[in-house]
Protein backbone atom coordinates (compact mmCIF):
# COMPACT_ATOMS: atom_id res chain seq x y z
CA UNK A 1 0.00 0.00 0.00
CA UNK A 2 2.75 2.38 0.90
CA UNK A 3 4.59 1.48 -2.29
CA UNK A 4 1.47 2.20 -4.43
CA UNK A 5 1.03 5.54 -2.68
CA UNK A 6 4.65 6.51 -3.28
CA UNK A 7 4.44 5.73 -6.98
CA UNK A 8 1.25 7.76 -7.21
CA UNK A 9 2.98 10.78 -5.64
CA UNK A 10 5.90 10.52 -8.07
CA UNK A 11 3.55 10.18 -11.04
CA UNK A 12 1.50 13.16 -9.88
CA UNK A 13 4.63 15.22 -9.61
CA UNK A 14 5.64 14.30 -13.15
CA UNK A 15 2.21 15.24 -14.46
CA UNK A 16 2.26 18.58 -12.60
CA UNK A 17 5.64 19.25 -14.20
CA UNK A 18 4.24 18.67 -17.64
CA UNK A 19 4.91 14.98 -17.81
CA UNK A 20 8.47 15.47 -19.22
CA UNK A 21 11.73 14.30 -17.75
CA UNK A 22 14.59 15.78 -19.69
CA UNK A 23 17.34 13.29 -20.38
CA UNK A 24 20.62 13.90 -18.58
CA UNK A 25 23.24 14.84 -21.16
CA UNK A 26 26.50 12.96 -20.75
CA UNK A 27 29.43 15.16 -19.79
CA UNK A 28 32.17 14.84 -22.39
CA UNK A 29 35.55 16.08 -21.14
CA UNK A 30 38.33 16.94 -23.55
CA UNK A 31 41.24 14.56 -23.17
CA UNK A 32 44.14 16.03 -21.20
CA UNK A 33 47.39 15.79 -23.11
CA UNK A 34 50.23 15.29 -20.64
CA UNK A 35 53.48 16.43 -22.16
CA UNK A 36 56.47 14.50 -20.96
CA UNK A 37 58.91 16.81 -19.23
CA UNK A 38 62.20 17.14 -21.03
CA UNK A 39 65.02 15.24 -19.39
CA UNK A 40 67.39 18.02 -20.42
CA UNK A 41 68.00 20.83 -17.97
CA UNK A 42 69.19 24.05 -19.57
CA UNK A 43 70.94 27.00 -17.99
CA UNK A 44 73.47 29.69 -18.58
CA UNK A 45 74.81 33.10 -17.69
CA UNK A 46 75.90 36.42 -19.15
CA UNK A 47 78.78 38.30 -17.51
CA UNK A 48 80.40 41.72 -17.72
CA UNK A 49 83.83 41.98 -16.06
CA UNK A 50 86.44 44.73 -15.72
CA UNK A 51 89.63 45.34 -13.77
CA UNK A 52 91.94 48.34 -13.79
CA UNK A 53 95.23 49.32 -12.11
CA UNK A 54 97.08 52.60 -11.66
CA UNK A 55 100.64 51.18 -11.91
CA UNK A 56 101.93 52.85 -8.76
CA UNK A 57 100.32 56.12 -9.73
CA UNK A 58 102.14 56.24 -13.07
CA UNK A 59 98.82 55.94 -14.91
CA UNK A 60 95.14 56.45 -14.21
CA UNK A 61 92.49 53.96 -13.26
CA UNK A 62 90.20 53.00 -16.15
CA UNK A 63 92.44 54.33 -18.89
CA UNK A 64 92.63 52.17 -22.00
CA UNK A 65 96.18 50.92 -21.54
CA UNK A 66 95.67 49.63 -17.99
CA UNK A 67 92.13 48.32 -17.98
CA UNK A 68 91.03 44.80 -18.77
CA UNK A 69 87.39 44.41 -19.75
CA UNK A 70 85.42 41.43 -20.96
CA UNK A 71 81.90 40.25 -21.65
CA UNK A 72 80.97 36.60 -21.74
CA UNK A 73 78.08 34.24 -22.42
CA UNK A 74 77.71 30.65 -21.29
CA UNK A 75 75.08 28.00 -22.10
CA UNK A 76 74.78 24.58 -20.50
CA UNK A 77 72.62 21.47 -20.91
CA UNK A 78 72.54 18.44 -18.60
CA UNK A 79 70.68 15.15 -18.92
CA UNK A 80 70.99 12.82 -15.92
CA UNK A 81 69.70 9.81 -17.87
CA UNK A 82 70.35 10.07 -21.59
CA UNK A 83 70.01 6.33 -22.10
CA UNK A 84 70.60 3.17 -20.05
CA UNK A 85 71.52 5.21 -16.98
CA UNK A 86 74.20 7.18 -18.82
CA UNK A 87 74.00 10.93 -18.30
CA UNK A 88 75.60 13.74 -20.25
CA UNK A 89 76.46 17.39 -19.82
CA UNK A 90 77.76 20.07 -22.13
CA UNK A 91 78.72 23.71 -21.63
CA UNK A 92 79.70 26.27 -24.25
CA UNK A 93 81.43 29.51 -23.25
CA UNK A 94 82.52 32.60 -25.17
CA UNK A 95 84.42 35.69 -24.01
CA UNK A 96 85.09 38.95 -25.83
CA UNK A 97 87.89 40.80 -24.05
CA UNK A 98 89.84 44.02 -24.46
CA UNK A 99 93.18 42.23 -24.29
CA UNK A 100 94.67 38.76 -24.32
CA UNK A 101 97.74 39.69 -22.27
CA UNK A 102 98.65 41.38 -19.03
CA UNK A 103 95.43 40.70 -17.16
CA UNK A 104 96.73 42.21 -13.93
CA UNK A 105 98.28 45.26 -15.52
CA UNK A 106 95.92 45.94 -18.38
CA UNK A 107 97.56 45.38 -21.74
CA UNK A 108 95.73 47.74 -24.03
CA UNK A 109 92.60 47.22 -26.06
CA UNK A 110 93.75 44.94 -28.87
CA UNK A 111 90.54 42.91 -28.46
CA UNK A 112 90.28 39.14 -28.55
CA UNK A 113 87.45 36.67 -28.81
CA UNK A 114 87.65 33.16 -27.42
CA UNK A 115 85.11 30.40 -27.17
CA UNK A 116 84.56 26.68 -27.08
CA UNK A 117 83.39 23.74 -25.01
CA UNK A 118 84.31 24.34 -21.38
CA UNK A 119 82.45 21.24 -20.22
CA UNK A 120 81.55 18.04 -22.09
CA UNK A 121 81.17 14.85 -20.06
CA UNK A 122 79.35 11.56 -19.56
CA UNK A 123 78.16 10.21 -16.20
CA UNK A 124 77.13 6.82 -14.90
CA UNK A 125 76.14 5.56 -11.49
CA UNK A 126 75.82 2.13 -9.94
CA UNK A 127 75.15 1.45 -6.29
CA UNK A 128 77.07 3.95 -4.19
CA UNK A 129 79.51 4.78 -7.00
CA UNK A 130 79.34 7.49 -9.66
CA UNK A 131 81.65 8.03 -12.62
CA UNK A 132 82.18 11.25 -14.57
CA UNK A 133 84.36 11.24 -17.68
CA UNK A 134 85.32 14.23 -19.79
CA UNK A 135 85.72 17.98 -19.48
CA UNK A 136 84.36 19.09 -16.10
CA UNK A 137 84.69 21.24 -13.00
CA UNK A 138 86.64 19.93 -10.01
CA UNK A 139 85.80 21.11 -6.46
CA UNK A 140 88.47 22.62 -4.21
CA UNK A 141 87.02 20.84 -1.19
CA UNK A 142 87.97 17.44 -2.61
CA UNK A 143 90.84 18.36 -4.93
CA UNK A 144 92.90 21.22 -3.42
CA UNK A 145 95.72 21.05 -6.00
CA UNK A 146 93.55 20.76 -9.13
CA UNK A 147 90.35 22.76 -8.70
CA UNK A 148 88.04 25.14 -10.56
CA UNK A 149 88.44 28.79 -9.56
CA UNK A 150 85.51 31.19 -9.42
CA UNK A 151 87.19 34.58 -9.61
CA UNK A 152 87.19 35.05 -13.40
CA UNK A 153 84.42 35.56 -15.97
CA UNK A 154 83.86 31.77 -15.96
CA UNK A 155 85.38 28.93 -13.98
CA UNK A 156 88.33 26.99 -15.40
CA UNK A 157 87.73 23.31 -16.10
CA UNK A 158 89.64 20.04 -16.51
CA UNK A 159 89.82 17.03 -18.80
CA UNK A 160 89.55 14.28 -16.23
CA UNK A 161 88.06 10.99 -15.10
CA UNK A 162 86.35 11.18 -11.71
CA UNK A 163 85.10 8.28 -9.60
CA UNK A 164 83.22 8.95 -6.34
CA UNK A 165 82.11 6.28 -3.86
CA UNK A 166 79.98 6.76 -0.74
CA UNK A 167 79.47 3.16 0.40
CA UNK A 168 81.14 3.84 3.75
CA UNK A 169 78.81 5.78 6.09
CA UNK A 170 79.62 9.52 6.33
CA UNK A 171 82.61 9.01 4.02
CA UNK A 172 83.34 10.05 0.46
CA UNK A 173 86.12 8.33 -1.47
CA UNK A 174 87.40 9.89 -4.68
CA UNK A 175 89.75 8.91 -7.48
CA UNK A 176 90.63 11.37 -10.25
CA UNK A 177 92.89 11.13 -13.27
CA UNK A 178 93.49 14.70 -14.45
CA UNK A 179 95.06 15.46 -17.82
CA UNK A 180 94.40 19.00 -19.07
CA UNK A 181 93.26 22.36 -17.72
CA UNK A 182 92.58 25.76 -19.28
CA UNK A 183 93.73 27.66 -16.17
CA UNK A 184 91.94 31.01 -15.69
CA UNK A 185 93.74 33.63 -17.77
CA UNK A 186 94.30 34.70 -21.38
CA UNK A 187 91.97 33.13 -23.99
CA UNK A 188 91.11 30.28 -21.69
CA UNK A 189 87.78 29.27 -23.26
CA UNK A 190 89.49 28.25 -26.51
CA UNK A 191 90.09 24.53 -26.92
CA UNK A 192 93.78 25.25 -27.52
CA UNK A 193 93.99 26.68 -23.99
CA UNK A 194 93.57 23.20 -22.52
CA UNK A 195 97.09 21.98 -21.86
CA UNK A 196 98.63 19.30 -19.65
CA UNK A 197 98.89 20.05 -15.96
CA UNK A 198 101.77 17.55 -16.03
CA UNK A 199 103.92 19.03 -18.76
CA UNK A 200 106.41 16.14 -18.87
CA UNK A 201 103.93 13.31 -18.32
CA UNK A 202 100.41 12.49 -19.38
CA UNK A 203 98.34 12.61 -16.21
CA UNK A 204 98.16 13.42 -12.51
CA UNK A 205 96.44 10.84 -10.29
CA UNK A 206 94.58 11.83 -7.14
CA UNK A 207 93.04 9.83 -4.30
CA UNK A 208 90.94 11.62 -1.68
CA UNK A 209 88.97 10.59 1.39
CA UNK A 210 86.56 12.85 3.26
CA UNK A 211 84.84 11.89 6.50
CA UNK A 212 82.01 13.62 8.42
CA UNK A 213 81.32 11.02 11.13
CA UNK A 214 81.78 13.53 13.95
CA UNK A 215 79.20 16.30 14.12
CA UNK A 216 80.45 19.64 12.71
CA UNK A 217 83.86 18.13 11.81
CA UNK A 218 85.06 17.53 8.23
CA UNK A 219 88.30 15.62 7.71
CA UNK A 220 89.86 15.47 4.23
CA UNK A 221 93.03 13.77 3.06
CA UNK A 222 94.59 13.85 -0.42
CA UNK A 223 97.33 11.99 -2.24
CA UNK A 224 98.56 13.12 -5.67
CA UNK A 225 101.00 11.30 -7.93
CA UNK A 226 102.47 12.97 -11.01
CA UNK A 227 104.58 10.54 -13.08
CA UNK A 228 107.48 12.26 -14.87
CA UNK A 229 106.21 15.58 -13.54
CA UNK A 230 109.65 17.00 -12.75
CA UNK A 231 112.36 17.50 -15.35
CA UNK A 232 114.49 14.51 -16.32
CA UNK A 233 111.64 12.05 -15.84
CA UNK A 234 111.35 12.36 -12.05
CA UNK A 235 108.02 11.86 -10.32
CA UNK A 236 106.28 14.14 -7.83
CA UNK A 237 103.91 13.26 -5.00
CA UNK A 238 101.73 15.38 -2.70
CA UNK A 239 100.30 14.44 0.68
CA UNK A 240 97.80 16.97 2.03
CA UNK A 241 95.33 17.07 4.90
CA UNK A 242 92.63 19.44 6.07
CA UNK A 243 90.43 19.44 9.20
CA UNK A 244 87.54 21.87 9.66
CA UNK A 245 85.31 22.20 12.72
CA UNK A 246 82.29 24.50 12.35
CA UNK A 247 80.00 24.97 15.34
CA UNK A 248 78.07 27.84 13.76
CA UNK A 249 79.07 30.63 16.12
CA UNK A 250 82.75 29.77 15.74
CA UNK A 251 84.95 27.64 13.50
CA UNK A 252 88.52 26.42 13.44
CA UNK A 253 90.55 24.72 10.72
CA UNK A 254 94.04 23.36 10.18
CA UNK A 255 95.80 22.21 7.01
CA UNK A 256 99.20 20.90 6.02
CA UNK A 257 101.23 18.58 3.87
CA UNK A 258 104.22 18.18 1.60
CA UNK A 259 105.13 18.24 -2.10
CA UNK A 260 107.92 15.75 -2.82
CA UNK A 261 109.70 15.84 -6.20
CA UNK A 262 112.06 12.90 -6.73
CA UNK A 263 115.08 14.96 -7.74
CA UNK A 264 114.46 18.28 -5.98
CA UNK A 265 113.93 19.66 -2.50
CA UNK A 266 110.64 18.91 -0.76
CA UNK A 267 108.24 21.73 0.10
CA UNK A 268 106.14 21.43 3.24
CA UNK A 269 103.42 23.80 4.40
CA UNK A 270 100.87 24.22 7.16
CA UNK A 271 98.14 26.65 8.09
CA UNK A 272 95.52 27.44 10.72
CA UNK A 273 92.34 29.50 10.65
CA UNK A 274 89.94 30.79 13.30
CA UNK A 275 86.54 32.32 12.70
CA UNK A 276 83.59 33.62 14.72
CA UNK A 277 80.08 34.88 14.01
CA UNK A 278 78.43 37.77 15.87
CA UNK A 279 74.94 38.32 14.52
CA UNK A 280 75.34 40.06 11.16
CA UNK A 281 79.15 40.11 11.48
CA UNK A 282 81.85 37.48 11.03
CA UNK A 283 85.56 37.73 11.80
CA UNK A 284 88.53 35.54 10.87
CA UNK A 285 92.28 35.19 11.19
CA UNK A 286 94.56 32.80 9.32
CA UNK A 287 98.26 32.04 9.22
CA UNK A 288 100.22 29.88 6.77
CA UNK A 289 103.87 28.95 6.42
CA UNK A 290 105.66 27.37 3.45
CA UNK A 291 109.15 25.92 3.77
CA UNK A 292 111.92 26.55 1.28
CA UNK A 293 111.76 23.95 -1.48
CA UNK A 294 111.46 23.43 -5.21
CA UNK A 295 107.69 23.91 -5.73
CA UNK A 296 105.06 26.27 -4.38
CA UNK A 297 101.70 25.38 -2.85
CA UNK A 298 99.52 26.22 -5.83
CA UNK A 299 96.68 24.94 -8.01
CA UNK A 300 98.14 22.85 -10.86
CA UNK A 301 95.28 23.89 -13.14
CA UNK A 302 94.82 27.54 -12.21
CA UNK A 303 96.50 30.46 -10.50
CA UNK A 304 95.20 30.32 -6.91
CA UNK A 305 96.30 28.34 -3.86
CA UNK A 306 94.53 26.03 -1.37
CA UNK A 307 96.13 27.93 1.53
CA UNK A 308 93.80 29.74 3.95
CA UNK A 309 95.67 33.01 3.35
CA UNK A 310 94.63 33.29 -0.31
CA UNK A 311 93.47 36.83 -1.09
CA UNK A 312 92.27 38.53 -4.27
CA UNK A 313 95.71 39.21 -5.74
CA UNK A 314 98.47 37.76 -3.57
CA UNK A 315 98.66 34.85 -6.01
CA UNK A 316 100.13 37.16 -8.67
CA UNK A 317 103.61 36.70 -7.27
CA UNK A 318 102.62 33.70 -5.11
CA UNK A 319 103.59 35.84 -2.13
CA UNK A 320 101.78 33.59 0.33
CA UNK A 321 102.35 30.27 -1.48
CA UNK A 322 105.93 30.48 -2.76
CA UNK A 323 108.64 28.48 -0.98
CA UNK A 324 109.92 30.38 2.06
CA UNK A 325 106.71 32.37 2.64
CA UNK A 326 104.98 33.18 5.92
CA UNK A 327 101.65 35.00 5.65
CA UNK A 328 98.99 36.37 8.00
CA UNK A 329 95.44 37.25 6.96
CA UNK A 330 92.74 38.91 9.09
CA UNK A 331 89.33 40.14 8.11
CA UNK A 332 85.64 40.64 8.73
CA UNK A 333 82.35 40.57 6.85
CA UNK A 334 79.03 42.29 7.51
CA UNK A 335 75.53 41.84 6.10
CA UNK A 336 74.77 45.50 5.37
CA UNK A 337 73.62 47.79 2.56
CA UNK A 338 71.47 45.09 1.06
CA UNK A 339 74.41 42.75 0.53
CA UNK A 340 77.70 41.68 2.09
CA UNK A 341 80.73 43.88 2.76
CA UNK A 342 84.08 42.11 3.19
CA UNK A 343 87.39 43.57 4.33
CA UNK A 344 90.68 41.67 4.61
CA UNK A 345 94.26 42.64 5.36
CA UNK A 346 97.20 40.38 4.59
CA UNK A 347 100.92 40.70 5.28
CA UNK A 348 103.77 38.32 4.67
CA UNK A 349 107.47 37.87 4.25
CA UNK A 350 109.64 35.50 2.26
CA UNK A 351 112.99 34.21 3.51
CA UNK A 352 114.18 32.37 0.42
CA UNK A 353 117.21 33.66 -1.45
CA UNK A 354 115.30 34.21 -4.70
CA UNK A 355 112.21 35.97 -3.34
CA UNK A 356 113.36 37.60 -0.12
CA UNK A 357 111.17 40.49 0.97
CA UNK A 358 107.78 41.63 2.28
CA UNK A 359 104.30 42.00 0.83
CA UNK A 360 101.05 43.57 2.03
CA UNK A 361 97.53 43.67 0.61
CA UNK A 362 94.19 45.20 1.55
CA UNK A 363 90.93 43.95 0.01
CA UNK A 364 87.57 45.73 0.29
CA UNK A 365 84.64 44.00 -1.39
CA UNK A 366 80.89 44.33 -1.80
CA UNK A 367 78.61 41.68 -3.27
CA UNK A 368 74.84 41.58 -3.58
CA UNK A 369 71.95 40.17 -5.57
CA UNK A 370 69.96 42.84 -7.37
CA UNK A 371 67.34 40.26 -8.34
CA UNK A 372 66.97 36.49 -8.12
CA UNK A 373 69.07 36.17 -11.26
CA UNK A 374 71.46 39.15 -11.15
CA UNK A 375 74.51 39.26 -8.90
CA UNK A 376 77.06 42.10 -8.77
CA UNK A 377 80.52 42.41 -7.22
CA UNK A 378 82.88 45.31 -6.63
CA UNK A 379 86.35 45.38 -5.08
CA UNK A 380 89.15 47.77 -4.26
CA UNK A 381 92.57 46.18 -3.75
CA UNK A 382 95.81 47.78 -2.60
CA UNK A 383 99.03 45.80 -2.98
CA UNK A 384 102.60 46.69 -2.00
CA UNK A 385 105.61 44.54 -2.84
CA UNK A 386 108.12 47.42 -2.69
CA UNK A 387 110.41 45.46 -0.35
CA UNK A 388 110.22 42.30 -2.43
CA UNK A 389 113.63 41.49 -3.90
CA UNK A 390 112.43 39.91 -7.12
CA UNK A 391 109.96 42.67 -7.93
CA UNK A 392 112.34 45.55 -7.28
CA UNK A 393 115.36 43.88 -8.88
CA UNK A 394 113.71 42.86 -12.14
CA UNK A 395 111.07 45.56 -12.41
CA UNK A 396 108.61 42.80 -13.26
CA UNK A 397 105.92 44.37 -11.06
CA UNK A 398 105.51 47.95 -9.88
CA UNK A 399 106.04 48.26 -6.15
CA UNK A 400 102.58 49.49 -5.08
CA UNK A 401 99.28 49.39 -6.92
CA UNK A 402 95.63 50.36 -6.61
CA UNK A 403 93.27 47.91 -8.31
CA UNK A 404 89.53 48.14 -8.92
CA UNK A 405 87.48 45.18 -10.09
CA UNK A 406 83.78 44.95 -11.02
CA UNK A 407 81.60 42.23 -12.43
CA UNK A 408 77.89 41.59 -12.96
CA UNK A 409 76.42 38.15 -13.64
CA UNK A 410 72.96 37.25 -14.94
CA UNK A 411 72.18 33.56 -14.42
CA UNK A 412 69.23 31.62 -15.78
Amino acid sequence: MKKTLLLSVVASTMIMAGGDIKPVEPVVEAPVVVEEASAWKFGGSAVAFTQTVDNSGNSSLFDGANTYSAVGAQLSAVNADLFAGIGAGVEVSAIKSSSDAGFYTGGGDAGTTSGGFTQAYLTYGFGATSVKLGRQLLPKGLSPFAFSEGWQVFKNSFDAALVVNSSIPNTTLVYAAVVNSNKSINDYTNDAAFTKINANGDVVHMIAAQNKSISNLTLTGNYYFGPDMVANGANATILWGDAKYNAGSFNVAVQGGQISPDTAANTSAYGAKLGAKFGMFTAMAAYTSVSTGALGISNFGGVKSPLYTQMILNNVGQYHAAPGSDFLKVGATAKVLGGTVKAFYGAGTNSSAADKGDYTEFDLMYVTKLTKNIKVFGAYVYTDDSAYTQATATGSRPSANNFVRFWARYSF
